[in-house]
């Protein structure tokens, strides 16, 4: 694809994990001043290549050159002075700390430092790429793209000129999208060679020059972006054809089931998390919920789960059956349940909430379920063909139905947990990122779950990152900004743009329920 001697070249890595193997004789070539898009399947071995390249893992065998000198990659030191930075999807910045202290965290040097100089150096980095950092302030006091940015800077800072960068849009608007391709253009015309590990093909196609694909541990190929498509992309990921469009039916006959009128919540120290949140959730349409994170979407859906109590508001619940009203407001999970509500919620923790860690398949289905059973003996037959039927349907990758589920990947962590709450027959259905991590193929299929549910008329609240996927899926878009409802929106023909600067306070506010 390129000549020259490349930047970095991995050659027949091998990486396995007990019988399990991430790496089998992998090749991979990243040239300086190109933007390099490393795709694949969750599983498909991409992270643990990067990994070995950042200087995590060590690989069982093959061969790393750097500048076309091998090299042992054995630790994040070496990785620093190779000139290599990886910019992971979850921070690691110090909340208490300033910009400038967390990009110097760990730095060899004793005595006091010069602050001032640190914070010049910084600056000039920043001008030199288009970013916008102040030194002085603090991380807690900054948005998710400036912390971000923050983690870039602190990777040139230290002299970086090879940068692996794993689903850095994952969190971000599409104008800041638009702000961190500006930079990484400028980086790559400085001769940097760039990394770029996302599922969002159409990101891939905006941004890169190059495209890896790995599937199943093995290299599937390599394509010239400019040459290639969505389609032929996917393909080589999976393996086969895969469609790459969201059905959305629209709603049949759709009626008031969630009711939810000026909430509030303040959290533990007393900060509001949501102000005065109102709207209507309609049976057999699917409501998305957009906003950069943090602005209050995980505390919406547990709050209507009944997992926070209110300071103020109600949330109603509206039978299918009788057009009963039930209040909901102060009741926790079980109450809930006790009195008729069929809700399922997918958290987005998936771990510490919906799932346990420690317990296998089996034992995870029958958490769902065992209030349902009458006999004093535990009726684990059923679960069990539960779990199995999860992981027929959803291609869930595990060893057995025995297995602990926390020696699952995110992704099929995040599968066994959307298939146990759907296969419950909820009348409500709430899911936080419910495709976090998972590959383009399995997410569809969960687009596909959530568009089955929504033609049995269920009504659907479907928070998430990616505001493509939203205007395509949804059929309304409430939007989110500091804890307040700044806007509620018809998903289809919703300008991509206006939504995202509703996310920010800058949008134009369409506050009318009856849009639905």
């Amino acid at each position: 694809m390129q000549s020259g001697t490349a930047a970095v070249s991995m050659r027949d890595i091998v990486k396995a994990f007990g019988p399990v193997v991430a790496n089998d004789k992998v090749d991979l070539d990243i040239f300086s001043g190109e933007i390099l898009a490393l795709l694949g399947e969750n599983g498909s071995g991409k992270t643990t290549l990067m990994n070995i390249l950042s200087g995590i893992y060590y690989p069982d065998a093959g061969h790393v050159s750097v500048n076309g000198r091998e090299v042992s990659i054995r630790s994040p030191k070496d990785v620093y002075d190779l000139g290599i930075g990886m910019v992971h999807q979850h921070f690691k910045l110090v909340d208490v700390l300033t910009a400038a202290e967390n990009i110097i965290l760990g730095m060899p040097g004793e005595g006091n430092l010069d602050m001032k100089a640190v914070g010049r150096k910084i600056l000039d980095i920043c001008a030199l790429y288009g970013f916008s950092v102040d030194p002085g302030q603090k991380v807690y006091d900054m948005s998710v793209s400036q912390k971000q940015t923050v983690e870039i800077v602190k990777v040139l800072y230290r002299g970086a000129k090879i940068l692996i960068l794993d689903e850095p849009t994952a969190v971000l608007t599409p104008q800041e999208t638009e702000k961190l391709f500006r930079v990484l253009r400028n980086m790559k015309n400085d001769g940097k060679a760039i990394v770029l590990i996302t599922h969002k093909l159409h990101e891939v196609e905006e941004i890169s020059d190059r495209v890896a694909v790995l599937r199943r541990g093995k290299n599937a190929g390599e394509l010239v972006t400019k040459n290639t498509d969505a389609a032929e992309m996917t393909n080589m990921m999976v393996g086969r054809a895969v469609t790459l469009n969201i059905a959305r039916p629209e709603p049949k006959d759709p009626k008031p089931r969630i009711v939810v009128d000026r909430l509030t919540l303040r959290d533990e120290e007393g900060i509001i998390k949501l102000n005065e949140v109102s709207f209507t959730a309609y049976s057999g349409e699917v409501l998305g919920i957009a906003g950069i994170s943090g602005c209050g979407q995980k505390e919406l859906l547990e709050t209507i789960a009944g997992l926070h109590p209110l300071k103020s508001g109600s949330v109603t619940y509206i039978k299918p059956e009788t057009g009963e009203k039930i209040d909901m407001a102060g009741l926790d999970p079980r109450e809930i349940f006790s009195l008729g509500v069929m809700l399922s919620f997918v958290p987005e923790d998936r771990l510490g909430m919906g799932l346990v860690g420690n317990m296998d398949l089996t034992n995870n289905m029958m958490l769902r379920s065992f209030r349902r059973g009458k006999s004093v003996f535990t009726d684990r037959k059923t679960p069990r063909n539960l779990a199995r039927s999860v992981v027929d349907e959803l291609s869930v990758n595990t060893p057995g139905l025995t297995t602990p589920v926390r020696r699952l990947s995110g992704g099929n962590v995040q599968k066994v947990l959307v298939g146990r709450e759907i296969s419950s027959s909820p009348t409500v259905l709430m899911t936080a990122y419910a495709v976090r991590g998972l590959d383009i193929n399995s997410s569809y299929t969960i687009y596909d779950l959530i568009n089955q549910q929504k033609e049995k008329g269920v009504a659907v609240i479907f928070v998430g990152e990616d505001l493509d996927v939203l205007l395509e899926l949804c059929d309304r878009i409430l939007v989110l900004c500091g804890g307040r409802v700044s806007g509620i929106v018809a998903g289809r023909g919703a300008d991509k743009n206006e939504v995202g600067l509703m996310m920010t306070k800058h949008g134009k506010e369409t506050t009318h329920e009856s849009d639905a």
